[in-house]
């Protein structure tokens, strides 16, 4: 069997309802890239039948992380992966042909250790996710820092820096961020935030939390950075509403 050029990991808990949307984004850019390529799905412990909807959508393997953490779950991606490039796609953002294209280019060209894309949400948004996401985007961009919405590496360079940061909860893209900016930056190499096409991502959370909530978890990250290491305090990325589960 020929080894893939890249591996696109996709974690995924309970997620049965975006990946049919996601996939089939992932497929159509697959489908226009020139390079052979994988998709692998990460069923982080779902209870939701996430693992069979995968497989049914177009998934080209399933793998399963029983710890129910983001960054165990993408590690668990790239651990079975062979490929030279990693590209990571959140289960709730469809990314387009053309930024897989501009993505695989970068890390092709041997100029490039990784990046990100700005991104954007998709469907209806609220004033205060308009705010946010204008921020971060320029944060992003200023910074170098990827969002794990879409985080793209070279497979060697992910290894050599370690991966996901287990011990993290949330932030673990910006961790990783660093270390592949510093692991290119001793070989020439850079780390780009792409910005156009942007991934687009779901603005889901907007509406299942109050933004009062939202700005109090701001507020923890930015005064309390060690509560990125408790995920108990990092609940809104890990909990939902009853009736989202």
């Amino acid at each position: 069997m020929q080894k893939p050029t890249y591996s696109i990991i996709i974690p995924a808990y309970n997620e049965a309802e975006e990946l049919p949307a996601t996939l089939a984004a992932v497929r159509r850019a697959m489908e226009a890239q020139n390079l052979l390529g994988e998709c692998i799905v990460v069923d982080n412990n779902s209870t939701d039948g996430t693992a069979e909807v995968a497989k049914a959508a177009g998934a080209d393997r399933v793998v399963y992380e029983p710890v129910n953490q983001i960054a165990r779950a993408r590690n668990a991606g790239a651990a079975v992966s062979k490929a030279d490039f990693l590209i990571f796609v959140d289960a709730d953002t469809r990314i387009e042909a053309a930024l897989l294209t501009d993505a695989l280019g970068l890390l092709r060209s041997g100029h490039c250790a990784g990046g990100g894309v700005v991104i954007r949400f998709e469907g209806t948004s609220t004033a205060l996710g308009r705010c946010a996401i204008r921020l971060w985007n320029w944060i992003s961009r200023f910074t170098r820092n990827a969002a794990g919405s879409f985080f793209y590496c070279r497979q060697d360079a992910f290894t050599a820096v370690g991966g996901f940061d287990t011990r993290l909860y949330a932030g673990e893209e910006l961790r990783l961020s660093r270390l592949l900016r510093k692991w290119g930056r001793t070989r020439g190499q850079s780390f780009t935030i792409l910005t156009d096409p942007p991934a687009a991502t779901s603005a889901r959370k907007l509406h299942w939390y109050a933004s009062p909530a939202i700005l109090g978890l701001i507020f923890l990250m930015v005064c309390m950075p060690f509560a990125v290491r408790s995920r108990r305090l990092c609940g809104y990325w890990y909990n939902r509403p009853k009736s989202r589960r």
